[in-house]
C-alpha cells in the first residue's frame, strides 16, 4: 500500500489560489519601484554633486548603524541561497512542464526581494563609509556556505519560518529607516522604509499560506509549527562571517549589535510569536490529533516563557571591531 503524501496534497489543493495571493500581495513589475528611483541619476549634470550630498548626509551615522545596514545588505545579497532552497520545497514543481503557482509565487517574490539588495549595496557603495571588499568577500562567503534553518523539504515549516522572518526583516528595515531619518538623512529613510513595506506584504502572503494549511491539515501544521519554534527561528545569515573567519561567527557579533541599537531585539522575537498565535487563531483550531494538543498547548505558553527567560539575559555592551566598518564609521 502506498502512503498518503498528505504535504504535497495539501501544497496541490492550494495551488489554484496561489495566482490570488499573488494579485494581492505582489505588485506588477511595471507599477513597483527600482532601485533607481533612490541613487543620483548617472545620466544626470547633477550627478556628482548628489553623490556628494549623499556622502554629506551618511556621516552622522554611528558605527552601530553601518555594522547593521552592512548586515542587512548582505542578507538581502544572499537571494540565490533562498530561492534555491524554496524551488526545492515539496509542492513548489517547475519540471512537469506546466505553469505551477507555486513556482510562480517564489520566482516572483525573489524578483521584488532582489531589489533590495542592490539597492543597499549601491547606497553603501556611493556613502563611502563602509570596506566594499570585506563586504563583497562576506556576501560570497555566505552565498557560497548556504544555510540550514531547519525545514528540509517541509513546505509547512518553510512557511512558518516566512512568515516569522518577513516580520522580523520588516522591523528590522523600518527601524534602520527611523534611525536614518532622525539623524536627517531623508533618503537613506525612505529607502529603508519601503524596502519594510515590501516585506510587510510578504510577511501578510506567507502567514495567509499557514492560515490555508490550518485549514487543509490542522494537526499536520500545528505540530510542524511547534517544531520551528522548538528548533528557534534562525535568521537566514546565521551562517555569518568576515574574511578569514569561520562560520557564524560574525552573525553573534552582529546580534549583540542589532540588539544594543534596538533594531532587532529579544523582545521582537517574542512578539512576532504572540502575533502569529493570535493570527492564526491557534485556541480555536479543531480536529486536532492528542499529539497536535499537545504543541497547541506548547505554542500558546511559550511567549510567557520566553518573556521569563529574556528578562534573564544580558548582552554585550563592547562594539566587536567588524573589518566591514572603520571604528568611527568612515575611511
Amino acid at each position: 500500500m502506498v502512503k498518503k503524501n498528505i504535504r504535497l496534497e495539501v501544497m496541490q489543493a492550494i495551488e489554484p489560489k496561489v495566482g490570488e495571493f499573488m494579485d494581492s500581495f505582489l505588485i506588477p513589475i511595471d507599477d513597483i519601484w527600482q532601485p533607481s528611483d533612490f541613487l543620483p541619476d548617472p545620466k544626470s549634470d547633477s550627478f556628482l554633486n548628489d553623490i556628494e550630498q549623499l556622502r554629506e548626509e551618511s556621516k552622522e551615522l554611528g558605527y552601530d548603524f553601518w555594522v547593521t545596514m552592512v548586515a542587512d545588505t548582505i542578507t538581502e545579497e544572499a537571494l540565490p541561497t533562498y530561492e534555491a532552497w524554496l524551488m526545492d520545497v515539496e509542492g513548489v514543481n517547475q519540471h512537469d512542464g506546466k505553469e505551477n503557482g507555486w513556482s510562480k509565487w517564489v520566482r516572483a517574490w525573489t524578483a521584488e526581494e532582489n531589489r533590495h539588495g542592490d539597492v543597499l549595496n549601491k547606497y553603501l557603495y556611493l556613502s563611502g563609509r563602509v570596506n566594499m571588499r570585506e563586504v563583497e568577500i562576506t556576501t560570497q562567503h555566505l552565498i557560497a556556505d548556504g544555510f540550514d534553518i531547519g525545514t528540509d523539504r517541509d513546505p509547512y515549516k518553510n512557511f512558518v519560518y516566512t512568515s516569522f522572518q518577513e516580520l522580523a526583516t520588516n522591523i528590522s528595515h523600518k527601524r534602520v529607516g527611523q534611525m536614518a531619518k532622525k539623524k536627517g538623512n531623508a533618503l537613506l529613510g525612505k529607502m529603508c522604509t519601503i524596502i519594510a513595506g515590501d516585506e510587510m506584504r510578504h510577511h501578510l502572503a506567507y502567514r495567509e499560506f499557514v492560515k490555508h494549511i490550518f485549514g487543509e491539515d490542522p494537526s499536520g501544521m500545528m505540530l510542524a509549527f511547534a517544531d520551528m519554534m522548538k528548533k528557534k527561528i534562525v535568521m537566514p545569515a546565521h551562517f555569518l562571517r568576515e574574511s578569514g573567519g569561520s562560520i557564524g561567527t560574525a552573525f553573534e557579533n552582529f546580534s549583540n549589535c542589532a540588539q544594543r541599537l534596538g533594531v532587532y531585539t529579544a523582545q521582537d522575537y517574542i512578539d512576532i510569536l504572540s502575533k502569529l498565535n493570535s493570527y492564526w487563531q491557534l485556541d480555536a483550531v479543531r480536529n486536532l490529533n492528542d499529539e497536535a494538543e499537545k504543541a497547541r498547548d506548547y505554542l500558546m505558553k511559550l511567549p510567557n516563557r520566553l518573556q521569563r527567560i529574556s528578562e534573564r539575559m544580558s548582552f554585550p555592551e563592547d562594539q566587536y571591531h567588524f573589518k566591514w566598518v572603520e571604528a568611527n564609521g568612515t575611511l
